[in-house]
């Protein structure tokens, strides 16, 4: 699967059966999968989730929506917070296929996923203590 590094946005091959295996960048050498949203697209999408042995917490947006913009900053920095979980963002502009699976009708909303289904979702931009205590009660 073809991962965007979420520190230098340099695209990098990851075998699937490697995807658990702390990655890093072949061009900054950062962590592919840790402290910062990782994008995902069309392709890589289906290929994450079911790769993925921690849970992915996943934010669907689009670059013109206002809220989405301002909740950016609460996403990154629960990234940074919980590197034991997986942040994904999903642009439903560039890549609306995963938004019409989930049959996700606003934005943003955010999901979180274990092992490729999805076990809690919410639509709006949440404020950072109630984005907290969200992710903990869906992540238990």
């Amino acid at each position: 699967m073809i991962i965007s590094c979420p520190h230098c946005q340099a695209k990098n091959r990851v075998l699937a059966e490697r995807f658990n295996d702390e990655p890093t960048c072949g061009s900054c050498g950062k962590a592919l999968l840790a402290g910062k949203p990782v994008a995902l697209t069309e392709d890589n999408f289906g290929e994450v989730l079911a790769a993925s042995q921690r849970p992915v917490v996943v934010d669907f947006w689009a670059a013109w929506c206002g809220p989405c913009r301002g909740f950016a900053p609460v996403f990154e920095q629960a990234a940074a917070r919980h590197p034991e979980w997986l942040f994904a963002k999903v642009d439903t502009d560039a890549s609306p296929q995963p938004s019409q699976q989930l049959s996700i009708r606003s934005i943003p909303t955010l999901a979180v996923f274990r092992v490729g289904k999805v076990v809690d979702r919410v639509s709006g931009a949440l404020p950072p203590a109630q984005f907290e205590q969200w992710l903990a009660a869906a992540l238990r």
